[in-house]
């Protein structure tokens, strides 16, 4: 066969997206903290952006919008000019008296690189391991009783139990295992009662033991029958010890009010709070969207920069494009906060007209609803609406609820119309917080309840919701007494 060379024209067609178009993309996707912080890195690494002072006046929505959409610049007679665009020709239509005010004032506080670190200005929070080694710090025992009982607290995990055997510890330290042993119990005893117990039965032993409680039956219960307490099994319980139903309920609220789990209440990780990136409120009958700018620089074209970009200005060729590139970056990053800004209020003004009912009653009344259907109300990509979504809180009537909790799944109705599934949930929750404790519901009875209201749906749809509002079963809710 043989091999020749050919030269073929083709004519194709492609999308492109360009660093602006990313950028835009990427600044609709992020949280609100994650967009301050973009913005703060932005400010540091563009001179030509400048953040407006509080106490300034701050340019209007209709300023910005007009200020990040310049018109292109109309070509110029002289070959120099048209090879390099003059200042007015490239942003002809800024409003530089609201973006290229004066420079502020310098303040008297102290400014951001003064201030000592945030990390240094945030307590940190308390681990176990670090509130069991101060309480060691005080006790009066030899130094290798020391060794063990800081090896024995390394060894605990997030909930205060022992996860490492205790002949390990005592070979690691190089002691007799009764010193060990001796020290685990003196561990036993430091804050939070329980901790360093290697199972269940042994840390609400030690509670009792704290607690003086002598009562038999419940040192029996904790030591032989858990399993049969956490199935709520009363009945079972007290047949084996030949004692009432009533005995056995007391002796489980004495069991109930120890902690199965010491260390939970200690940890050095910092609490996450939700800051809402919308505020919905009421005003006579309509629902009115706010957006959440707390916090948000509010950003401004740097007035330093301009003389660099007139006619008469010396500055070197390479400076001029540098600037007249930072400039372009700092008008777009401008204009991509307004977009992204009017993109969420757009998809939250188009959820409250799908899901008015909800903001008027309550979560009972979520209607189906997916990403297409505000993406048709608005004229935008589903992949927009998701982006704009994502991670993003608001403030409701009934709470704060992430705006995905608005978009649920279609369940029919036996008459033939159709329920959000965030709906049935409520209505599992409802029916859960009216049933009689003593006999409480089983999921097929209550799957029994729902079609009474023509929602038919399965047991096993049932246990799945449940089990997703963190509800426990009907062995566990009964309550006797």
């Amino acid at each position: 066969m043989a091999l020749e060379l050919r030269l073929q024209l083709k004519l194709t067609q492609q999308l492109v997206m360009t660093p602006q178009l990313q950028q835009a993309i990427k600044l609709l996707q992020l949280s609100r903290l994650e967009l301050v912080n973009a913005v703060q890195q932005e400010l540091v690494e563009n001179p030509c952006l400048d953040e407006v002072a509080e106490d300034e006046a701050a340019p209007s929505q209709t300023e910005a919008e007009a200020a990040s959409t310049p018109e292109e610049p109309a070509p110029s007679e002289s070959s120099e000019d048209a090879a390099e665009p003059t200042a007015e020709e490239m942003i002809s239509d800024v409003d530089w008296e609201s973006y290229m005010e004066s420079r502020p004032q310098t303040s008297l506080a102290p400014s951001d690189d003064e201030r000592p670190p945030l990390e240094d200005r945030v307590a940190p929070g308390t681990s176990l391991q670090d509130h069991l080694l101060w309480q060691l710090g005080f006790a009066d025992i030899t130094d290798d009783e020391r060794v063990v009982a800081t090896l024995i607290i390394g060894n605990l995990d997030e909930n205060g139990y022992l996860d490492e055997d205790l002949e390990a510890i005592a070979a690691s330290a190089g002691v007799p295992l009764d010193i060990a042993d001796k020290v685990l119990m003196r561990v036993q005893t430091f804050d939070p009662v329980g901790v360093a117990a290697s199972s269940l039965s042994e840390c609400l032993l030690t509670q009792a033991r704290f607690s003086d409680i002598d009562d038999p039956l419940v040192l029996r219960i904790i030591t032989h029958h858990l399993d049969l307490l956490q199935r709520k099994d009363y009945r079972g319980i007290a047949r084996i010890e030949e004692v009432t139903i009533e005995d056995v309920a007391v002796a489980a609220r004495v069991i109930g009010s120890f902690e199965p789990r010491p260390g939970r209440q200690y940890s050095d990780e910092a609490p996450a709070y939700i800051t809402p990136d919308i505020y919905v409120h009421k005003i006579a009958d309509e629902y009115h969207v706010v957006l959440n700018e707390d916090g948000m620089p509010k950003l401004r074209v740097s007035s330093a920069y301009r003389s660099v970009l007139n006619r008469d200005n010396s500055a070197s060729k390479e400076t001029r494009d540098y600037v007249r590139e930072r400039l372009r970056s700092a008008v777009w990053m401008i204009k991509s906060i307004h977009q992204r800004q009017r993109t969420i209020v757009k998809v939250m003004e188009s959820i409250i007209r799908f899901q008015r009912e909800f903001f008027d009653r309550g979560p009972e009344y979520l209607r189906p609803l997916n990403l297409r259907d505000v993406a048709d109300d608005i004229g935008m990509h589903e992949s927009t609406v998701s982006r704009v979504t994502t991670a993003k809180y608001v403030q409701t009537p009934h709470g704060i609820h992430e705006l995905k909790f608005f978009f649920n799944s279609r369940i029919r109705t036996s008459d033939g119309d159709s329920i959000a599934s965030e709906s049935v949930k409520e209505k599992i929750r409802e029916i859960i917080r009216n049933e009689d404790p003593r006999h409480p519901l089983s999921d097929q009875r209550i799957a029994e309840t729902l079609s009474e209201s023509k929602i038919n749906i399965a047991r096993r749809t049932v246990t799945k919701y449940r089990e997703a509002l963190r509800i426990l079963s009907s062995t566990r809710r009964r309550q006797i007494g």
